[in-house]
C-alpha cells in the first residue's frame, strides 16, 4: 500500500508514529509522513531542523515531509493554540500541493492532540478520493476543559463542530480506550465507523538493554513515575502520599520525566523536607526507561479524577505491564479495569492519596516472590493484548479493508 500518514509528532520526538511508519515500511509498504518541525517537549524547533534545513528527508525507508509550525514554547494556553493551529494551517497548504504530486491508497492521522490534525488528511482524501483512518488518543473538545481549564460554551461548541466535521470525513475511526466510545456517540451517530485499536509498549522497553547508564536510585524499596510531571497526572496527589509515608524512610518516590508542574512539586518537597524519600531525576532518552523499570520495586500511573481521564488508558501502562513489575495505579476508568483484570497489582480511586499510601505499604510489607507474581501477571496480559506486532499487524488488516 501507499500509505500518508499525518501527524504533528515525529522522531526524533517519542510518539506512536515513529512505530507505525517504521514497522509499515518494513512490512513493505511505501510510507510517508507529512509533519512538523520537531519541537516537542522542549518547546523549540529541535537543533537539526529548521526553516531551511530538512524539510524532506528519508528516514528508516519513510520519506519525512515537514511543514512550518509556530513552536510550542512552555506549553501556555495561547502559545499552544498557535502551536496547533499553525501546523494545521501550513500541513494543510502541503497536503493540497502533494495530493497533486503522489497518488496514495490510504491515508491514517496519528492524533495524540490536538484534534486539528485531521485537516490536512481530509484535504488530500477530498482530491484523490481515497478513505482517512483517524486514530484517536485524545478525546476533544473535552480535553479543553480538562487539561486546558476552558469551559466557555461558545469555544467549547465551536471545537465540537471541528470534531464533527472531522469524525463525518472519517472512513474509520480507531479508538485507543473502549471508554472513548461513550464520548465519540455523543457527537453523531458514528458506531459503524468505530475500531477499537490499543496503544503498545516500544520495542526498546520490551526488548531494549537494561544496563543503560542512568544516575544511581536510592536503596531501599523503589516506586517509579515515568513520564509526564503534569497536572492530568495529578502528581500533587502522589507527593501527598509521599508526605503520609515521610517517616517510612525506606520507601522513595522516584520521578523520571519532566512537565508543567515539576517545579511546583520540587518546591513541596523542599518545604516539607521531603528531600530524602523523593527524588526527580529529569528527563531521559526512551532508551534508558528499561533500565528505570528493572531497577524499581514498583512502577505508578495516575491521573485525574475527570471524565476524560476516565475513558482514558495511558499510554505508560503497557509500558508498565511488559517490564515484569508490580503496577499501582491511583485512577478511575479502564485503567485501573486493565490492572485488576490482569492481577498485575492494586489501584485506588483516582485523587486518593491516603489509599495510595496504604497500597504502598502493602506491597512494601509483600514478599519479593508475591510481586514478581504481579508482574509474571502483568506480562501476560500484556503479550496478550498488547505487543507492538499484534498491534501493527492489526492495523495493517485496518488500513487493507
Amino acid at each position: 500500500m501507499k500509505i500518508l500518514l499525518v501527524t504533528q509528532y515525529f522522531f526524533p520526538e517519542n510518539f506512536k508514529s515513529n512505530d507505525i511508519a517504521f514497522e509499515l515500511a518494513k512490512k513493505g509498504h511505501e510510507v510517508t509522513v507529512l509533519t512538523g518541525l520537531p519541537n516537542y517537549p522542549e518547546g523549540k524547533i529541535h537543533h537539526s531542523y529548521g526553516l531551511f534545513k530538512r524539510r524532506n528527508e528519508i528516514i528508516n525507508g519513510v520519506r519525512v515531509i515537514r511543514t512550518l509550525l509556530i513552536p510550542r514554547g512552555k506549553g501556555g494556553g495561547v502559545r499552544l493554540f498557535l502551536n496547533y493551529i499553525s501546523w494545521a494551517f501550513f500541513a494543510s497548504f502541503r497536503a493540497f500541493t502533494l495530493a497533486f504530486q503522489k497518488k496514495f491508497d490510504v491515508i491514517l492521522v496519528h492524533e495524540p492532540s490536538p484534534i486539528t490534525q485531521g485537516f490536512p488528511a481530509i484535504v488530500v482524501k477530498k482530491i484523490q478520493r481515497i478513505p482517512v483512518q483517524f486514530w484517536v488518543l485524545d478525546l476533544w473538545p473535552e480535553s479543553l476543559t480538562s487539561a486546558g481549564g476552558i469551559n466557555n460554551k461558545i469555544v467549547l461548541s465551536f471545537f465540537t463542530k471541528i470534531v464533527q466535521y472531522i469524525y463525518n470525513n472519517s472512513d474509520k475511526i480507531l479508538i485507543s480506550s473502549n471508554g472513548f466510545k461513550e464520548s465519540i456517540l455523543t457527537k453523531g451517530n458514528y458506531e459503524e465507523k468505530l475500531v477499537y485499536f490499543p496503544n503498545w509498549a516500544e520495542d526498546s522497553i520490551l526488548n531494549g538493554n537494561s544496563n543503560f547508564v542512568i544516575p544511581e536510585l536510592p536503596n531501599g524499596f523503589k516506586i517509579l513515575f515515568a513520564g509526564n510531571i503534569g497536572v492530568a497526572q495529578d502528581v500533587d496527589s502522589i507527593i501527598k502520599s509521599a508526605l503520609i509515608l515521610k517517616d517510612k524512610l525506606d520507601i522513595h518516590f522516584v520521578f523520571v520525566g519532566d512537565g508543567r508542574s515539576k517545579k511546583q512539586l520540587e518546591d513541596f518537597v523542599s518545604e516539607n523536607k521531603l528531600n530524602n524519600t523523593v527524588h526527580f531525576l529529569g528527563r531521559f532518552p526512551i532508551e534508558a526507561m528499561k533500565t528505570f523499570f528493572t531497577k524499581s520495586d514498583v512502577l505508578l500511573v495516575s491521573l485525574k479524577d475527570e471524565l476524560i481521564f476516565n475513558l482514558t488508558v495511558p499510554a505508560k501502562l503497557q509500558a508498565y505491564l511488559c517490564t515484569k513489575k508490580p503496577v499501582l495505579g491511583m485512577l478511575n476508568g479502564e485503567g485501573a479495569t486493565i490492572i485488576n483484570e490482569a492481577s498485575c497489582g492494586f489501584s485506588v480511586n483516582a485523587g486518593d492519596a491516603e489509599g495510595l499510601a496504604k497500597e504502598i505499604i502493602r506491597l512494601y510489607e509483600m514478599g519479593k516472590e508475591e510481586r514478581d507474581l504481579l508482574g509474571q501477571n502483568g506480562f501476560k496480559y500484556f503479550e496478550e493484548n498488547f505487543t507492538m506486532t499484534k498491534c501493527i499487524n492489526n492495523l495493517e488488516s485496518i488500513l487493507k479493508k
